[in-house]
């Protein structure tokens, strides 16, 4: 880790391009996922972060972080007719998150999106079952203890998911898990508090961040749970056990100086 500590140096003092994200999420029930992973890549280093949402969540969307750029397709739902703008979106972007807070999304138009992009991209909640249809050879996936359930039943581990599929996996838990080509890497940073609502796309957000400044998927991954779980201690030792997500995102900064 000491290694990866120092390329935040390199992330925060270098006059570079830090990258474009593009950002896949939301729905009616969930409008406020994709800001929060904004936000996060933003606090992260991003340039610029374009968020495509459902239309009927589009000014919830818009009117909560001036720093965001929103697009917006039509429907309440992602379906096939959304797939062509996000594979442009692609273009645009150095990284591309698809999944957080994609309820009802059509399962054949999330796989045809995946496969469509040829940036690394972050696949998320619930983008991830669909996502196993797809290549996934560019692909971070980060699911919970409560999402994980559908690779472990198609292909018995994560390690040998990560070997068949060639994605790279970051489990989040009491201790993160970081998998890749096989191999597992552990993550011990963080607090009890850190199971709050949106701390999940926060990590999805750093991750995505990191994709787009240039890492790669691995150390992004494991770079990426590191930041998450330090900007959580540092928010929890002002906060106590109130901390909230956006608390963890305003201290990312922090942890990467």
């Amino acid at each position: 880790m000491g290694r990866l500590q120092r390329t935040l140096s390199n992330i925060s003092e270098e006059e570079i391009d830090n990258g474009r994200i593009g950002i896949v999420a939301g729905a009616i029930e969930y409008p406020n996922q994709p800001v929060l992973v904004g936000r996060a890549a933003l606090r992260t280093g991003s340039d610029h972060v374009r968020t495509f949402v459902p239309d009927p969540i589009y000014e919830i969307v818009a009117g909560q972080d001036p720093n965001l750029l929103v697009d917006r397709y039509a429907g309440e739902q992602f379906e096939e007719s959304a797939v062509e703008r996000t594979r442009e979106m692609s273009e645009w972007a150095d990284a591309l998150v698809i999944g957080p807070g994609l309820v009802d999304a059509d399962p054949e138009a999330v796989c045809e999106a995946i496969d469509t992009i040829d940036v690394p991209m972050v696949v998320d909640a619930l983008a991830l079952e669909p996502s196993l249809d797809a290549d996934l050879s560019n692909a971070v996936l980060t699911p919970s203890d409560t999402e994980v359930g559908p690779i472990r039943d198609e292909y018995g581990s994560l390690a040998t998911f990560t070997e068949e599929t060639g994605a790279v996996v970051t489990l989040t838990g009491d201790v993160d898990e970081i998998v890749a080509g096989g191999e597992r890497l552990e993550n011990e940073t963080g607090t009890s508090a850190m199971t709050a609502a949106g701390t999940g796309d926060t990590l999805v957000g750093i991750v995505a961040s990191l994709l787009g400044q240039g890492m790669d998927r691995h150390e992004a991954a494991e770079l990426g749970a590191w930041i998450l779980g330090k900007s959580g201690e540092l928010a929890t030792a002002e906060r106590g056990p109130g901390v909230v997500a956006t608390d963890v995102i305003e201290r990312i900064p922090d942890t990467i100086r």
